[in-house]
């Protein structure tokens, strides 16, 4: 038992440290820049724009460029968008007059050689209808007016396409003659059920690991009264005994955030396809393990596994193993191997949550927080960590580190594993969005332990702290999302929301109630009387 308890541990470890990226994410859609401010004919917000490819009258595919600081805004519905017809400019810089005759094309150029704002009046005055540039790299780049530059009144939309996108668009018009496209840039609905179903997720997941964490500690209370009772050394040689249980300290709640920033900071360095692989493969173990202890829990409330759950038997290198266990393993390890081998599928979010779920309830059960002192250092670190990482760190290297580990930038996946995420169902320009198990663990340990504290000290459910902290943990989720929302899909640090909130109720209250001091030292209510009612509870 010693041993599984130091392998959950240490997966709890490994696993929260890969993200403890607490943050909440929905793509970008509007993006600021501070760099080129805007000034008159020059102040569009730089907006996400759809590129639909018809050839001989039938849509082929889509593109997504950015649209220009300068120029006219596009239109925001699909409907509304001309259907144009696409001319490649000759010079391919369009830096000086076009030689071929313009009546209303859109006309594709190369990036280069001149500024964009005079490709745009180029065009323009050629008798263009709309601009569309071809970016020199994959990436999208932000097209500002240069500061000497006074002739921005520009009349056509100019919108940049990746490099990629513009090679397929001109091989298309190589192939034939009637190429055309639409541009618009369609709005993202204020809120998507996604984030409704994420929220319910998160509070879920909290809800059911603290009523088991909190059920573990009644169970052990009890028992642990009736070897007092008995007065029988069983007492004695049962504090020993693991409990299964992992109490963390002070020193341990800033050393793990400590670590987590350099685990960041190497994923954010090392970002390529080949450590997104470890990193599956580092969370199908964790995934398996928390799937494992979730199911045989489970699965031994029932009277007919009850004698499998109770039964052991020796395993090598693991130690004993009940028959219950070995029966649900391979269903575990062929359920993440199911999930890492078709991840990229469109319905892989499914299996990624319930790994993740399941690796979160267990570590909610595993790992504690003893009393309120730590779980203020612990949180009250994570709250800085999570604020550095996402705004401060923009700084230093010029992106957001926890934003850009977060969506996987550079190795060619949809992120990293270790999030919970649904599709985002009524937003046209799809993705996701997600939440860090940060977000989910470190509160989640806090929350757990006010119930905890409510059911050892015998306080009803609005006489204690649970359901406070669990009204303050959804609003203060609530307020990231409307955060997310304001801030046009920016990733958003949550515990910079939550912990206030959080934090902040559990110790207005305890203040309140005069055991602020009591939460703060000890976390656990005096002893005997309350273990003396839960033994008259069983009778």
């Amino acid at each position: 038992m010693e041993l599984r308890n130091r392998a959950l541990y240490c997966s709890f470890c490994v696993v929260a440290v890969l993200l403890c990226s607490s943050e909440v994410f929905a793509g970008d859609i509007v993006h600021q820049d501070d760099i080129a401010p805007k000034r008159p004919g020059c102040d569009n917000n730089f907006v996400l724009v759809k590129v639909p490819l018809w050839v001989d009258g039938r849509e082929v595919m889509q593109f997504v460029g950015v649209g220009a600081r300068f120029g006219p805004t596009l239109e925001s519905k699909e409907k509304r968008a001309n259907q144009t017809r696409v001319a490649v400019a000759d010079p391919p810089d369009c830096c000086s007059t076009p030689k071929n005759k313009l009546t209303g094309e859109v006309i594709l150029v190369h990036r280069g050689n001149c500024s964009f704002v005079t490709k745009a009046n180029v065009a323009e005055a050629a008798g263009a209808s709309a601009l569309l540039i071809i970016n020199n790299q994959r990436e999208l780049f932000k097209m500002v007016c240069e500061a000497n530059e006074t002739d921005v009144d520009i009349g056509i939309p100019v919108v940049m396409l990746p490099q990629d996108a513009g090679a397929t668009l001109k091989q298309s018009m190589l192939n034939t003659s009637h190429v055309s496209i639409q541009m618009y840039s369609p709005q993202r609905p204020e809120v998507d059920v996604a984030e409704v179903f994420l929220w319910l997720m998160a509070v879920g997941t909290i809800l059911c690991a603290s009523y088991w964490s909190a059920w573990s500690a009644r169970e052990a209370a009890i028992e642990q009264d009736k070897l007092l009772k008995d007065g029988s050394d069983e007492y004695l040689s049962n504090n020993t005994y693991s409990s299964g249980v992992v109490d963390i300290n002070t020193t341990s709640a800033v050393f793990f955030v400590v670590i987590a920033s350099c685990f960041l900071f190497m994923l954010y360095k090392l970002m390529s396809y080949w450590f997104i692989e470890v990193l599956v493969v580092v969370f199908c173990i964790g995934g398996v393990e928390g799937l494992q202890t979730c199911l045989v829990a489970l699965l031994s409330c029932f009277r007919w596994f009850e004698h499998a759950g109770e039964t052991y038997v020796k395993v090598p290198f693991v130690g004993a193993v009940s028959y219950l266990t070995l029966a649900v393993s391979p269903f575990c390890i062929a359920f993440a191997v199911l999930w890492a081998v078709f991840r990229r599928v469109s319905f892989a979010w499914i299996g990624q949550d319930i790994l993740g779920i399941a690796l979160i309830i267990t570590v909610l059960q595993i790992i504690r927080v003893p009393n309120l002192k730590v779980g203020t250092v612990l949180l009250g670190c994570a709250f800085l960590y999570d604020i550095f990482w996402v705004f401060i760190s923009k700084w230093w290297f010029h992106k957001s580190v926890m934003i850009v580990v977060a969506r996987g930038d550079g190795s060619g996946e949809d992120g990293i594993p270790m999030l919970l995420k649904i599709p985002r169902m009524f937003d046209p320009w799809g993705g996701y969005s997600i939440i860090g198990f940060g977000d989910i663990i470190l509160p989640g340990l806090l929350i757990a332990f006010s119930l905890r504290y409510d059911w050892l000290s015998n306080k009803r459910l609005r006489a204690g702290y649970f359901l406070w902290a669990m009204i303050a943990y959804g609003l203060g989720l609530l307020v990231t999302y409307v955060a997310l929302n304001l801030m046009d899909g920016h990733g958003q640090p949550a515990l910079l929301y939550i912990v206030p909130f959080t934090l902040g109720t559990l110790i207005t209250l305890g203040k309140k109630r005069g055991e602020l001091k009591h939460l703060w030292t000890r976390g656990e209510p005096d002893r005997p009387c309350p273990h003396v009612q839960l033994r008259q509870d069983e009778q």
